[in-house]
């Protein structure tokens, strides 16, 4: 288990200005859990990935694995990074070149403080080379690998040590898009495998949504969202949120009030009045702003469903065919709201549309 408590962590920049990395930064994994600290660049995950690995040294906060401090600024206690025993994979897979891929992964085993029979070794080495499917290229020069081989060697260097947490710094980035694809299946299964605590940093909310069981969205040094992928994504807190995972469309309105039934809101928008949910209390006469997914956006070309809340026509602007689904652009009064459709859907501009936005699915957000 690790827990991270109210971990700062700041730099000199230039000008002589402090840098404030990670500020306030806490959170827990319980063991075996893949979390994720996600976020755009120069938003702190990396420093704080950096601070639990112990190669930054944060000004104040505690970092607790299995109850034992790594560092501790109330108790005095910083672990050098050795002392730690985590396993890290870079985005760089810092491979040794003069070695084989057998010798990349027996490294550090063979240095290790405790010596250990040199057929365990073998054995350990040949496990986790045949967890990553490079058992067959065992001998090979580790330079003669491709990206994605690479990869897998960096990752079985660091699982060989049978860490208790495992830091993976944007592991994925160098590789190509369907690579990156291939290897995320490979790493959960790996991590299901092995069942080893995962710490992951990355800025592709794919790549979280994916990978995670928790995923801490973070913004300027602090976490700004801490919850499941499917939370994160369906239940955004903020707009900053909502706007960094995936698509969504923000409608700007101004909230009525609440329903007798308690479970909606009433908002006023530029589209009308539409019924959305909101996780925290809501201030009658408030500014808010509502976040609704292409997908969550029904289109039909019958008015069926005139008696339904959240109803609205509107006429389509463009529509742009993707393969798997058509995006519409589509104007309601002086608005433009993005709508995705299933491919079949017959949808050319300047049609008519009647538009059904669930209120399941419309969620108010906050500005900051």
């Amino acid at each position: 288990m690790l827990k991270v408590s109210a971990l700062h962590t700041e730099y000199a920049g230039q000008n002589g200005m402090t840098v404030k990395a990670a500020q306030d930064v806490s959170f827990e994994v319980a063991n075996g859990k893949f979390f994720t600290l996600l976020g755009p660049s120069g938003c702190g995950k990396t420093t704080t990935l950096r601070s639990i690995a112990g190669l930054e040294r944060p000004v104040s906060g505690e970092i607790l694995v299995n109850g034992d401090p790594v560092y501790s600024s109330s108790r005095g206690v910083f672990l050098p990074p050795n002392k730690r025993h985590f396993g890290m994979v870079f985005q760089s897979y810092a491979i040794w070149p003069h070695m084989n891929v057998f010798q990349n992964v027996s490294f550090p085993l063979d240095v290790a403080p405790q010596k250990m029979p040199q057929t365990e070794i073998r054995d350990r080495v040949m496990r986790v080379l045949s967890a990553v499917a490079l058992d067959h290229l065992a001998e090979r020069e580790a330079t003669k690998l491709s990206g994605g081989q690479q990869q897998r060697l960096a990752l079985a260097r660091a699982l060989v040590m049978e860490p208790k947490l495992l830091l993976l710094d944007e592991p994925l980035s160098n590789l190509d898009a369907k690579l990156r694809e291939k290897m995320r299946f490979e790493l959960k299964r790996m991590q299901n495998q092995f069942k080893i605590t995962t710490i992951y940093v990355t800025h592709d909310q794919s790549e979280a949504l994916a990978l995670s069981d928790e995923i801490a969205v973070m913004n300027e040094g602090r976490i700004v969202q801490l919850a499941t992928p499917r939370e994160i994504y369906e239940r955004p807190r903020t707009k900053f949120v909502a706007d960094f995972i995936g698509t969504t469309n923000f409608l700007d309105g101004t909230v009525l009030g609440k329903e007798a039934a308690g479970e909606f809101w009433d908002v006023q928008t530029h589209i009308g009045a539409l019924k959305v949910r909101s996780d925290q209390a809501l201030q009658t006469g408030a500014d808010v702003s509502i976040s609704i997914r292409p997908e969550d956006i029904h289109l039909s070309d019958s008015s069926d469903n005139a008696q339904r809340p959240n109803v609205a026509t509107g006429l389509v602007d463009q529509a742009v065919f993707l393969g798997e689904h058509v995006d519409l652009k589509i104007r309601i009064a002086e608005h433009e709201i993005l709508a995705r459709g299933h491919p079949s859907f017959p949808a050319s501009p300047g049609k008519k549309l009647n538009i059904w936005l669930d209120p399941e699915k419309c969620v108010a957000v906050s500005h900051h």
